[in-house]
């Protein structure tokens, strides 16, 4: 996953107001002194590497659910107490139950051809045959007269452009969630779309699509680029009529877990630094860099604080079911809506493993200080200072948008979305070195954070008043 804030919500979470009572917030020199070392042990060290090889290897493709994701929980649990964690649970996490058996689309006609295709997910499973009509975009789709589509496949053709934000995935994910909708509105009878994705590989991209309550859900899939470079032009040519087989939908619901692992503070163990990264993945791949990577930087980070006796406890959750709604994190989110101030501040790591360029916090003006120092010792990673341009990664934003502080640490995402969410997403595309640079960040990151005398602004938000 992956997971961008829309604008608006990134710029509220990033202006939180300091009451007036706020202790200003200082590093004490002691801790500034370790992170040179800390730093240089932390880029040569290949527990980071070791964690993602081992969950990409030994599970592999781990689809909420799934019997790989009951074994992904059992390898998480292991991983932690291998690694020293002082103490490691599990939270239950329950949802719908979502299975892909297989999938097929070709082309009807004097075209003939097959069309490499993945089903979305949330698609329902189905076959059938009609007439394309393609799409540049959603607008366009949108714009189409009521009843336009009736017997026919809306075909939306978007094509997303890399960039190092990873900003046009907004478009990308938005027509995939909402496409389908707009098509049924319009009297489709089936939904393909140009995958949510920036390579030029015939590897489909799957992602979750939802469907707008009373609307009766129709087969959604996506196309690999080049097939849907290869649809526009038969589409050009004239009437194309295309069958899709889509043999998929909810079964039932699943429970994973949330696992958790802590390295207890010792000095005010009651007050947490969040770090993680969500434990499935789609089943196309391996989940390397989605997110298998976040959950390597994350607990190889926290392995390296130990030594040094962070003050605040460290805590890593292996996120259940991010890919399908934010199902951990939502639950994480209820389980601990009691426990926000104790929540010092949180990163999640859930954009890739490409190298870390950017941070940022929602922390309050009161932690300018402290963060300032932060910023500096992130910057000899090649990591800047970037106000206002970040957000709370994927499950960590419900227990933000309670009134966690959190923290963005950007990674370069120009080549991520080649690989998000499709066959590609193995252990091979990751730079153990980038990787390391990752590791490096989260733990400086973690370590200042655990040692700052004073907060960051975590704060339970008032509860809204009842409407009458």
């Amino acid at each position: 996953m992956h997971r961008l804030a829309t604008l608006a919500a990134a710029v509220l979470l990033s202006l939180p107001v300091t009451p007036a009572f706020a202790a200003e917030a200082r590093i004490p020199a002691t801790a500034l002194a370790e992170v040179d070392a800390l730093r240089t042990q932390a880029l040569a060290d290949a527990t980071g590497w070791q964690v993602t090889e081992s969950l990409t290897t030994e599970v592999g493709p781990r689809l909420a659910g799934s019997e790989a994701d009951a074994r992904a929980v059992a390898w998480a649990v292991a991983k932690f107490k291998e690694l020293g964690f002082d103490k490691v649970w599990t939270e239950p996490v329950t949802f719908p139950k979502w299975e892909r058996r297989g999938e097929k689309a070709e082309v009807l006609g004097a075209h003939a051809q097959p069309l490499v295709v993945t089903a979305l997910g949330g698609s329902p499973g189905g076959t059938v045959e009609a007439e394309v009509v393609r799409f540049a975009d959603l607008a366009a789709l949108q714009a189409a007269p009521a009843g336009s589509l009736a017997g026919k496949i809306a075909f939306l053709d978007y094509r997303m452009q890399p960039r190092r934000d990873g900003g046009d995935y907004a478009n990308g994910s938005g027509i995939r969630g909402r496409g389908p909708s707009e098509a049924i509105r319009k009297g489709a009878v089936a939904f393909v779309m140009r995958s949510a994705g920036t390579d030029a590989h015939r590897v489909p991209h799957t992602g979750i699509t939802r469907f707008d309550e009373g609307l009766a859900p129709i087969p959604a899939a996506a196309l690999s680029a080049p097939d849907a470079d290869q649809l526009a032009r038969l589409a050009a040519l004239g009437p194309t009529r295309v069958r899709l087989a889509l043999d998929c939908g909810w079964n039932g619901e699943a429970t994973s877990y949330n696992v958790i692992g802590e390295i207890t503070g010792s000095r005010r163990p009651r007050e947490i630094v969040l770090m993680g990264g969500h434990l499935d993945s789609w089943d196309l791949g391996t989940g390397a860099i989605d997110d298998a990577a976040g959950i390597g930087i994350s607990m190889a980070a926290a392995r390296l604080l130990k030594p040094l006796k962070p003050a605040r406890t460290l805590r890593v959750v292996a996120f259940a079911n991010e890919e399908q709604g934010l199902w951990g994190g939502r639950a994480y989110a209820q389980a601990h809506a009691g426990e926000i101030a104790r929540h010092v501040i949180a990163a999640e790591s859930d954009l890739g493993a490409g190298r870390i360029y950017g941070f940022d916090t929602s922390a309050w003006e009161s932690s300018k200080e402290a963060v300032a120092r932060i910023a500096g010792a992130l910057r000899p990673l090649g990591i800047a200072p970037m106000p206002g341009q970040g957000d709370p990664e994927s499950d960590i934003g419900p227990m933000a948008r309670q009134g966690m502080a959190w923290a963005w640490l950007g990674h370069d995402a120009t080549r991520y979305f080649d690989l998000h969410h499709n066959a590609d997403d193995t252990l091979d595309k990751i730079d153990p070195e980038d990787l390391a640079q990752n590791v490096a960040a989260y733990a400086v990151f973690a370590w200042l954070a655990s040692e700052t005398e004073g907060g960051f602004g975590s704060q339970a938000k008032p509860a809204l008043p009842a409407r009458e």
